[in-house]
């Protein structure tokens, strides 16, 4: 027994110093590595480039977002890897204003190929921004090695559209497939119980259907067309093209491949879509002969000045006051937690909501919406502490995004003013629930259950059967969850709990649409909703405080410092805020843990 306590004595005494010099090994690693990184950042920092002659590269990586937010990962908040990076609509918009009045740089040349946007209606804003800046007298070139749906859109506003000659125009408009997997449960022997309350909502009819409904199909027809209209006409105004020659080109020329689409590519110059195509040493050529050779390159390059550079000379020409508008983002699917990319946790989302209404100087609260919804106590905590705000006075405006649906209404339902774009997607005012159950299963395998309990349903789950009476009590209490998000509308937009249930049934309504059913004040965007929120307060002048996550001081350093020196660190991609929110209709399908949900998965709209 000695002989045993003396080995695991010697054993606990060997790990002990082990753990201590891998721990010390470790530290001055790390502090090596810092101190080379801050003694080659203070070499590295160049002097600030004049942008005078320069054209102006404007190439965004990554998600165009309302508000960008951080995770708890260290590594990925201070990496510069374009997986995650996200671009804050409002600064990009400030960037495109501030070069039209810039009479130092000549022109601005476009790569939107590897920008994503959370959807249509924050694409079409860029859109409209470039429009702006071409009218405003600046030249606009556009050079890419690929082209789709998106790229095209702001690549059309541009005064030439240059592509490399096996690049790819891929033009695939809205809309899309989705599984429905009806049979494929009943092949496993599944039983789906659909409970889901509203004709219209459809976000589980994928695992309880073979096909889509007709009520699914009409309302997606119903705001699908519109939007894809609407992009169809600021392509074929800015390339001064018939807008049935955009459609033409959607309806025959699938852009299956990333490149190498060269009939694609003939096609789109006979109808003037682009110009032409280059290489990319012959396009370089050409911007050395139009706008000059940088003499400061070391190497063939035209006179130019990224975007990131030149956003760090612009003023923040915010007003500083003691009356302030908060603004605050929801992004992404609602649920319980905090908030990452795709994500709008309500724990995280309540706190910035608190933050504001306790704080003396905020005077209007302004929420931007850009979510389909999610949970229905996460769509509560948010929705009650609004009201605790309105209960110290504090007025509500609500901004609704690319999609403010399902419980991106419900939580809306505080306010005291809802502005929408044209194409914002909105409604869904419905209850999606859908349980499976495996007696089927159990019974094929085997399994059989047996036991005591103390009351009916008590020893009930997932792997027995819903009879008569359950099933009852389910349907009525999603019904009561129905009737609760139909009177809290009601009572929002003033109108009887009757005229909102004929609107309600889950459908999903275009903005301009919504406008005339009465579901949202005034068709506007966010600005607009900004200055009303001041006039609603009678504020003569105020500050606009954006509300979100901040990254640590820590962080913030060493990230200026790993910019400054060159250095880049890779991280494991996250989600994007498209990819984050799919993701999360696609857990709709995860049977092992049903809920009852305020979402509508059909208003996530990618773009190509």
């Amino acid at each position: 027994m000695n002989k045993f306590k003396s080995i695991f004595g010697w054993l606990n005494s060997f790990l002990g110093k082990a753990r201590a010099l891998i721990l010390n090994i470790a530290t001055a690693l790390f502090l090596i590595f810092f101190v080379v990184l801050f003694l080659s950042s203070l070499t590295s920092f160049a002097p600030e480039t004049d942008p005078s002659g320069r054209v102006l590269v404007l190439n965004p990586q990554g998600t165009v977002v309302d508000q960008e937010v951080f995770g708890g990962n260290f590594l990925a908040n201070i990496s510069g890897d374009g997986s995650t990076n996200q671009i804050q609509t409002r600064d990009l918009v400030q960037l495109i204003q501030a070069v039209s009045q810039d009479d130092d740089i000549p022109a601005v040349l476009i790569d939107f190929s590897r920008a994503g946007f959370t959807g249509p209606t924050t694409a079409i804003n860029i859109a409209r921004e470039l429009k702006a800046l071409r009218e405003s007298g600046k030249e606009i070139i556009a050079f890419n090695d690929r082209l789709t749906t998106n790229s095209y859109l702001m690549a059309s506003q541009a005064s030439e559209i240059w592509l490399h000659p096996v690049g790819a125009v891929s033009i695939g408009g809205l809309g899309g497939m989705r599984p429905y997997q009806k049979e494929l449960f009943e092949n496993l022997k599944i039983n789906y119980h659909n409970y889901s309350d509203g004709d219209f909502k459809s976000a589980v009819e994928g695992n309880t259907r073979s096909d889509m409904s007709d009520n699914d199909r009409f309302q997606r027809e119903a705001y699908l067309f519109p939007i894809w209209e609407e992009m169809k006409a600021i392509m074929s105004e800015g390339r001064g093209i018939a807008s049935e020659e955009i459609q033409l080109f959607a309806d025959n020329f699938i852009g299956i491949f990333d490149d190498s689409a060269v009939s694609n590519i003939a096609f789109a110059i006979s109808k003037k879509m682009i110009d032409g195509t280059k290489s990319f040493p012959e396009f370089r050529r050409y911007m050395i002969e139009k706008f000059g050779k940088d003499e400061e390159a070391g190497i063939a390059a035209f006179k130019s000045i990224s975007y990131q550079e030149y956003a760090l000379r612009l003023d923040d020409d915010s007003m500083s006051s003691n009356n302030e508008v908060a603004v605050i983002t929801v992004e992404g699917a609602i649920m319980e937690g905090g908030i990452s990319q795709g994500v709008a946790g309500a724990d995280g989302i309540v706190k910035q909501i608190r933050s504001a209404h306790e704080n003396e100087g905020t005077r209007a609260i302004v929420l931007r919406v850009n979510s389909g919804g999610g949970s229905v106590i996460a769509s509560e905590m948010m929705r009650d502490e609004l009201i605790e705000a309105k209960r110290k006075g504090i007025d509500v405006v609500v901004s609704m995004g690319d999609v403010a649906a399902s419980g991106g209404v419900y939580i809306s339902t505080p306010a005291d003013y809802i502005f929408a774009e044209p194409t914002s997607i909105t409604g869904s005012i419905g209850v999606a629930v859908a349980l499976p159950t495996f007696e089927n299963v159990m019974e094929y395998i085997g399994v059989n259950f047996d036991g005591v309990v103390t009351s009916r349903y008590g020893g009930w789950d997932l792997t027995q059967s819903i009879d008569e009476d359950l099933d009852k009590i389910i349907e009525s209490s999603v019904a009561g969850v129905y009737d609760r998000f139909i009177q809290f509308v009601a009572d929002s937009r003033s109108q009887s709990y009757e005229d909102i249930r004929a609107i309600a049934g889950g459908r999903v309504w275009i903005g301009t649409a919504a406008k005339e059913l009465g579901l949202v004040d005034e068709i506007g965007d966010i600005n607009e909703a900004i200055a009303h929120a001041a006039e609603l307060s009678e504020l003569a002048e105020y500050e606009v405080v954006y509300y979100g996550q901040e990254i640590s001081f820590e962080e913030k350093l060493v990230s200026e410092l790993l910019k400054n020196a060159g250095v880049s660190i890779h991280t494991p991609e996250i989600f994007s805020a498209v990819d984050g929110m799919l993701k999360f209709y696609e857990s709709l399908i995860d049977i092992s843990n049903p809920e009852v949900l305020l979402t509508c998965a059909n208003c996530a709209l990618e773009l190509n």
